[in-house]
């Protein structure tokens, strides 16, 4: 192929025909299966393989399927109230057909990955009308989302891709009944996304010229936005009015005293290090997670490369007449500053009212990926066509063909370079169930059983056993309900002051306040450096502290002397002991 045809077939608008623009779109989708399938096979890889935040967002939807599971359990009722009406009824409506959720959780990143390609396409073609812009566009997306376990967890978050991309492309288009379906739909799975399109559709109603802000003079837009604030305020009303049946949230003055929001906690969000705070907090920070640790462990160079580009595109947009596609670049570039302008609003607003509108780096993480592929795709389709300008000028076939090959190789293979440099793409975070005899012994037990455990496998017996457990560790025990996380944080101090205690009388008691059936204990819990090693019992520094001081003062706990007479099954280091043998036992034994 000679040079200008090369040229003309990569970012010429005389290529924009139906047969370019459904080559450069089956492509996309291509990468788009290539990567769900890359994770797919990893989620039926064995057995007993869950995703790690499906364990706590899903498992208790096997309610649906049988409601007599996980009855009067504290966070399966907890998990099921803050679920978002639209993604309930989303997993409700295959269990009623016989799909297994967690089976249903791992086909549902290929699916939505597959739409939020095709929306990506189409906003970048509404962008820069040349269709290597959308693969372009599409495939950075699709390496952005699969840096991060966000899509593959099939909770929530998930689905804001698809359902954002399609606000956008509906906006764009100016389609009005699409838009306001897509956000009711992002308000029935994640409302906090809704403000971000609020805030959008206001700064569509606003323009600069010569130096003034003036509203917007077309009535077709008016209408269009309106309908569309409507249709926000609408969706995010009855959450508004909604309350919470574990009470209010935590205020930020609450949050400032646990240790779970400190910077080692659980759910850390409070650090002094202003960087890492407003940037790079997994909570608190504005930039998505994934890129904070690659410039933090790695390096600044193993950033995608659209971050880059994507700075430049303002650059780019200045000079036409150096860059000539910039003239082909429409008006509805400006989307692009307005979704940085409200995201970074509704990120700080969400800090001044800290905790009221959840996290405020969802504000920003999302929008954040969206915005680096549809920008990087534009100024990398820029710089493309005025390099092959440029080469077509001087006659260098060679050097417009090693550059356009070097580019493709390097956009295509950029997952490769990371997985060199051991960070995992696809970025799954699938955990994978050790002690299948464990699940199988538990799930032969009633389904009103209740196990205690201070035991890190104990938080996969809800998934893959379909048990109840007292109480878990760190995902289970968010802090953000006062009425949730205070029962959360007494049982579990109850259950390490038991579980250490001496006193035959305190452990029964125990079992009796709790309903306990089973309690799995590690052969080794009371050794000394146990708990020092066990980081769900160090986020409870008080009653750490004190069973601590019993194992080095070299008490024994009851428990211990439970193991000889109430086990009831053993498998590698764990044990089951029988609640209601250790409340038959006697203070002599």
């Amino acid at each position: 192929m000679r040079i200008q045809h090369l040229h003309k077939y990569l970012t010429s608008l005389t290529y924009k025909t139906s047969n370019s623009v459904i080559f450069w779109f089956s492509l996309s989708l291509t990468f788009a299966v290539i990567y769900g399938l890359l994770a797919l096979q990893e989620a039926f890889s064995g057995e007993y393989v869950v995703q790690d935040d499906a364990r706590q967002h899903i498992f208790w939807m096997r309610r649906f399927f049988d409601p007599t599971l996980f009855p009067n359990d504290l966070t399966a009722d907890y998990f099921q109230s803050v679920a978002p009406w639209g993604y309930a009824t989303f997993y409700r409506v295959f269990a009623l057909i016989g799909i297994d959720p967690i089976v249903l959780s791992k086909f549902v990143p290929l699916v939505l990955g597959f739409v939020a390609t095709g929306y990506c396409f189409g906003v970048c073609l509404q962008l820069l009308p040349i269709p290597v812009a959308g693969f372009i566009g599409s495939l950075l997306l699709n390496q952005n989302l699969w840096m991060r376990d966000d899509l593959v967890s099939a909770t929530p978050v998930a689905f804001v891709y698809p359902l954002f991309l399609a606000f956008l492309y509906y906006l764009l288009r100016r389609m009005l009944l699409p838009c306001l379906v897509a956000i009711a739909l992002l308000g029935l799975f994640y409302p906090q996304c809704v403000f971000l399109a609020a805030g959008i559709l206001i700064l569509q109603l606003w323009y600069w010229e010569n130096g003034r802000l003036r509203f917007c003079q077309t009535k077709r837009d008016r209408w269009f936005c309106g309908w569309g604030l409507a249709g926000c305020l609408l969706i995010l009303l009855p959450y508004a009015l909604e309350s919470s049946e574990f009470g209010s949230v935590i205020t930020a003055a609450q949050a400032r005293a646990l240790p779970a929001f400190s910077e080692k906690g659980w759910s850390s969000f409070f650090n002094n290090d202003p960087w890492n705070y407003w940037a790079c907090g997994k909570r608190s920070g504005m930039l998505p997670t994934e890129w904070c640790r690659l410039m933090a462990k790695y390096s600044i160079l193993l950033l995608p490369p659209q971050i880059w580009l994507s700075l430049s595109l303002p650059l780019l947009l200045k000079y036409p007449s150096r860059f000539p596609l910039v003239q082909q670049v429409t008006s509805k570039i400006l989307l692009l500053p307005q979704m940085l302008l409200v995201s970074c609003g509704m990120f700080f607003f969400a800090h001044l009212l800290l905790f009221n509108l959840h996290l405020p780096n969802r504000y920003t993480e999302h929008s954040l990926r969206i915005l680096a592929a549809l920008a990087g795709a534009v100024a990398i389709t820029i710089l493309l066509d005025s390099i092959l300008s440029l080469c077509q000028q001087r006659g260098k076939l060679i050097l417009a063909w090693g550059f356009t090959f070097c580019l493709g190789t390097g956009l295509i293979l950029y997952p490769s370079v990371l997985k060199a440099n051991d960070y995992p793409f696809p970025s799954t975070l699938y955990t994978v169930g050790s002690v299948p005899e464990l699940y199988k012994f538990f799930e032969a037990q009633p389904k009103d059983s209740v196990i205690a455990s201070l035991v890190e496998e104990a938080n996969n017996l809800p998934t893959f056993a379909k048990r109840s457990i007292l109480v878990g560790g760190e995902g289970y025990a968010l802090p953000y309900h006062q009425g949730y996380y205070t029962q959360v944080y007494q049982r579990t101090v109850d259950l390490i002051k038991a579980q250490y205690s001496q006193d035959l009388t305190e452990v029964k008691g125990f079992i009796e306040k709790y309903g306990v059936d089973f309690w799995l204990v590690e052969r080794g819990f009371f050794k000394p450096n146990y708990i020092a090693n066990n980081g769900w019992i160090e986020e409870y520094q008080l009653a750490a502290t004190d069973a601590e001081a019993t194992i080095k003062q070299g008490n024994v706990p009851i428990l211990v002397q439970g193991i000889k007479k109430c086990s009831t099954f053993k498998v590698k280091n764990l044990v089951v002991l029988q609640a209601k043998c250790i409340q038959e036992m006697k203070d002599d034994v």
